[in-house]
């Protein structure tokens, strides 16, 4: 009996880390582009180690001048940072080991240590083939843009109508000027036409609500995305309370779509780093609470990025259906602290949650980021089934098969009404 039991264990075990790493996947939050945005698209070898991570980790190991770093070539820049954490320093870290995943899974050889030999492998593919390549290998089905109307490189492909070629590039309308930057934003919506001014005038209020809304219909957008400061309080009286209330939630709940807000980020910390230099920051919960409470039906999608705020985030997300908490978000997609979220997340809310995104700005990136997740989401859930088990009550495949399609995919879609 017992020995039946083990094998027993033994079979849940495997069944539920093999789907979680074959579940196809939306990635319903990242900085990537479809191949139709040119070189908005960054991928390939010197733009994976000359990610943010890895030039912040790299000054650790070096007394070199920040302005000489950023006076190389990217190429250069690569190749200094290649030297540093992978040969003269074992890359344990969590960037530095995805970048070993990703070569291991493209199909190079990793003992070589010859990055000459990565960049030729990978410089013979067109970056059509690169991506159809890397979404075939992370199993990624679906991926959400973050797309700026404000960006000038950007915005040219949507108003030439090329923004939504590949049907399985999907948008999300970034405000974090409109929010975090009024001064800016005025101007350019002045620049694109639209009657507005520095001061809160109705007519103001008016036009960036026209603005937002030929946007969204524009790019099809399937939420607003906003990052913010750590300090960011709701309700306050200032501009963010009243652009939220008097523009954004109007303008979400004519389009009926989600308001996504990432809270949490403190700006240029080490500002010679460049976009390596900012940091994470403790954040109000409450504010999220204040606005789950004052808009009951409008849809929330939170993450935040300080540690200290996860535990009260989830046990808030228990009281608010609104609410919809998601990823391990920028610090936190670290696996120590990938696993200890989903635990609790677990815990708390069972599968209703989205509980990882990528994130990425790079594109191989989604290899190793997806599989790290998967690994530690099945083997947490795992460990909840065998629980089951040891009660008398037992998972069949096609329920594990349920459980991870809502976590990696569905919830998502339910959440925004639009369930594939």
């Amino acid at each position: 009996m017992s020995t039946q039991m083990d094998m027993s264990l033994v079979d849940l075990r495997q069944t539920v880390e093999r789907l979680a790493l074959s579940t196809p996947v939306t990635d319903m939050h990242t900085h990537l582009y479809a191949p139709e945005f040119g070189n908005l698209l960054l991928w390939g070898i010197d733009e994976l180690l000359t990610y943010h991570y890895l030039i912040s980790e790299s000054f650790r190991w070096s007394k070199e001048e920040y302005d000489h770093f950023w006076s190389l070539s990217k190429r250069e820049q690569a190749d200094w940072i290649w030297k540093l954490l992978f040969l003269d320093h074992s890359p344990v870290s969590e960037a530095a080991t995805g970048f070993i995943t990703i070569l291991k899974r493209l199909g190079l050889d990793v003992s070589s240590r010859n990055l000459d030999d990565y960049r030729l492998a990978l410089e013979k593919r067109t970056v059509q083939e690169q991506v159809d390549t890397v979404m075939q290998i992370a199993g990624i089905e679906k991926i959400v843009m973050t797309n700026d109307p404000f960006d000038p490189v950007e915005r040219p492909v949507w108003q030439s109508g090329k923004g939504k070629t590949d049907p399985r590039f999907y948008a999300a309308l970034r405000v974090d000027t409109l929010l975090n930057d009024w001064p800016h934003a005025v101007s350019e919506l002045q620049s694109l036409g639209y009657d507005v001014q520095a001061e809160w005038t109705e007519r103001t209020k008016e036009e960036t609500h026209r603005f937002l809304s030929k946007w969204i219909i524009r790019m099809d957008a399937l939420y607003l995305a906003v990052s913010m400061p750590g300090d960011f309080t709701y309700p306050a009286d200032d501009h963010r309370s009243k652009m939220i209330d008097e523009v954004m939630i109007p303008v979400c709940q004519k389009q009926n779509i989600p308001f996504a807000l990432m809270i949490g980020v403190r700006r240029k910390v080490n500002p010679s780093l460049g976009l390596a230099g900012d940091m994470s920051m403790q954040s109000d919960v409450s504010a999220v609470e204040a606005l789950c409470r004052r808009y009951p039906e409008q849809k929330f999608l939170i993450t935040m990025l300080a540690r200290e705020n996860q535990h009260e985030l989830t046990v808030l997300a228990r009281k608010f259906r609104n609410l919809m908490i998601f990823g391990c978000w920028w610090f936190l997609h670290i696996e120590s602290m990938v696993e200890e979220m989903t635990r609790f997340r677990l815990e708390l809310l069972g599968t209703s949650m989205i509980p990882q995104h990528s994130d990425c700005r790079v594109f191989e990136q989604l290899i190793y980021k997806w599989e790290h997740s998967r690994r530690i989401i099945g083997n947490v859930l795992a460990d909840k089934y065998e629980k089951l088990h040891h009660s008398g009550w037992t998972v069949t495949e096609e329920e594990i098969q349920r459980d991870l399609d809502d976590m990696l995919n569905r919830n998502f879609w339910r959440f925004l009404g639009k369930e594939q």
